[in-house]
């Protein structure tokens, strides 16, 4: 199959993403790269210089909603994307609004009982929707230790599973590009799926 075609195929989909930082921002880049058609972000942070080490974003973007930058810099990358942004904290009340008519839904929260309650949320508001979440990361090196598992039919996971962040193992570009863009290629591969 060639890329136009996958591209053509692609564009008919909407893609969830929950937050937008190291994991977030670099499976957005890449499903934008991809040709999904329709990305819909949510995250509340700011752009600080100290993201710069994993996030996908620029120094002149520090200080900028990272929905807002992210926007931007798909933007430049790809301007058949139709991006659109939600600057609030996802809870159990507004992730179906959302993320309504998502075909997958993408995990890129820090912390664990975020990512617990975004699967929940999701299995029980949403359900029939796959999330490919991300979970082990930290560090450098051992790159053997990432992996992809399917939990069942809705539920995928992408990492190492056992590395969690801390200040003397945080999470640095390649790692998190690693599992960002296995989260992507997970999306991908179900969208491509999909007839």
């Amino acid at each position: 199959m060639r890329f136009s075609e996958i591209k053509t195929h692609l564009s008919k989909f909407r893609v969830g993403i929950a937050g937008a930082g190291g994991l977030g921002s670099n499976c957005a880049v890449a499903l934008a790269r991809s040709g999904v058609g329709t990305l819909v972000i949510a995250d509340f942070d700011v752009l600080e210089e100290q993201n710069l080490n994993r996030q996908y974003y620029f120094t002149d973007q520090i200080g900028l909603m990272k929905t807002v930058a992210l926007k931007e810099n798909i933007a430049h990358i790809n301007p058949e994307v139709f991006v659109i942004i939600h600057q609030k904290k996802l809870n159990r009340k507004n992730i179906a609004e959302i993320f309504s008519g998502c075909n997958i839904i993408v995990e890129a929260f820090d912390k664990a009982a975020m990512k617990e309650m975004l699967i929940e949320t999701i299995h029980k508001k949403m359900p029939g929707i796959p999330v490919v979440v991300g979970s082990g990361m930290a560090g450098w090196g051992k790159t053997n230790d990432i992996i992809f598992r399917k939990i069942d039919d809705t539920l995928y996971v992408c990492g190492d599973e056992y590395s969690e962040a801390s200040d003397n193992l945080p999470t640095i570009a390649p790692r998190v590009g690693i599992v960002a863009n296995m989260q992507a290629n997970v999306v991908i591969e179900l969208l491509m799926n999909i007839k």
